[in-house]
């Protein structure tokens, strides 16, 4: 089963992660990510995330879907924010669960390198000097070559 929320509110990383075991019944392991905003330059005031509600949610499905049947997974959990975040504010969680830690931790992998470089979501970084859209990095479509 899979689980998708994007969502502009907080969630709680303890409770998500404990609800999601729980879910997990059967499985051999978890593993989970969680994401926060980063601040590279020392001059972020806030990060804006946009997104289309319905393209993004099927998009996010989608590549669940396959990563659940790549690696015989019991349950996938994506959550992303979008609107107006701070540094060091969650951004995002991924959590697997599987019979065996390899499935589990190459689809936790798969979903976040997807979700860097393919999900629809688009990213501006608000600082003291101005704001600037985030562009794709190299680094982050060569992670998608692996798979």
């Amino acid at each position: 089963m899979s689980v998708v929320r994007v969502q502009s509110a907080p969630f709680d990383l303890g409770a998500e992660t404990g609800a999601f075991a729980a879910r997990a019944a059967g499985a051999g392991a978890v593993v989970t990510f969680t994401g926060l905003v980063r601040d590279d330059t020392g001059d972020l005031q806030a990060m804006e995330i946009e997104h289309y509600p319905g393209m993004t949610d099927r998009a996010i499905r989608a590549i669940c879907d396959e990563a659940a049947t790549r690696w015989s997974l019991a349950e996938t959990l994506v959550i992303h924010r979008h609107g107006r975040l701070a540094p060091n504010e969650l951004i995002m969680m991924v959590a697997t669960a599987a019979r065996h830690r390899a499935d589990a931790f190459a689809a936790a992998e798969y979903l976040m390198d997807y979700l860097k470089s393919r999900a629809p979501f688009w990213k501006k970084e608000i600082g003291a000097t101005g704001a600037a859209w985030v562009a794709a990095r190299p680094e982050d479509e060569d992670a998608l070559g692996r798979w």
